[in-house]
């Protein structure tokens, strides 16, 4: 029988399809500007129509705001941390101004040892800030099933990186959607069209000075 992929291969292959197809489009062709979000699902918009992924509507509320900035999609739905900094030569090629850093959720929903989370993490804010690139980081809140020590362990991942090399940092990726089912798809977790677009509202703030320091940055190079 021949090889049938899984919607979350085909999903995975599209992200990255258009993902590279941004990347490679001639500079002049591009916006000044360019952000991209190293994620999972919450990311890459599993569940939801291409059009209400969190990058793309988070492109589509800065340019809103006057900013003619490129939202680069780099979710894979099921993705850890540790498969985040796999790709993430890959995700840099592209030389974007700024990143979006989005993981974590499913090394807490599989109960993964919370150092390890932090040590992928840290790789990946490292060699992105050694690359010139500015660095929004986005907290993530372990399940409450897997008792207080654990959560106590992983919640503290990321304030601690974030202290660790001075990045922007947003302590709750589903602020103001977890745990609100009208906000969020029949599976409770991962949000719906209305969830996105509250998440990119709570967002916003971050990204408007997440792009000074990127500006900042670019003016010292």
């Amino acid at each position: 029988m021949g090889y049938v992929p899984s919607v979350r291969n085909v999903n995975a292959g599209l992200a990255a399809l258009l993902f590279w197809a941004a990347l490679i489009l001639p500079v002049s062709a591009r916006a000044a500007e360019a952000i991209v979000v190293l994620g999972d699902s919450l990311t890459a918009g599993y569940g939801l129509p291409a059009g209400d992924a969190f990058p793309t509507r988070l492109q589509a509320a800065l340019k809103d705001e006057g900013r003619e900035v490129a939202v680069l999609n780099a979710g894979v739905s099921g993705d850890t941390s540790a498969g985040g900094r796999s790709r993430l030569d890959w995700t840099l090629s592209g030389g974007p101004a700024a990143m979006i850093l989005e993981l974590g959720a499913n090394d807490g929903l599989r109960g993964l040892d919370p150092a390890a989370t932090f040590d992928n993490l840290d790789a990946i804010i490292s060699k992105a800030k050694a690359a010139g690139v500015a660095i929004l980081l986005t907290g993530m809140l372990a399940p409450p099933n897997l008792g207080q020590e654990y959560a106590d362990d992983f919640n503290a991942v990321f304030p601690r990186l974030a202290e660790k090399h001075d990045v922007l940092f947003y302590p709750f990726f589903l602020a103001g959607v977890a745990a609100k089912p009208e906000l969020n798809q029949d599976d409770g977790i991962h949000p719906n069209a209305e969830g996105v677009k509250v998440i990119v509202e709570r967002v916003m703030p971050y990204v408007l000075d997440l792009l000074a320091r990127a500006g900042q940055a670019a003016g010292k190079s």
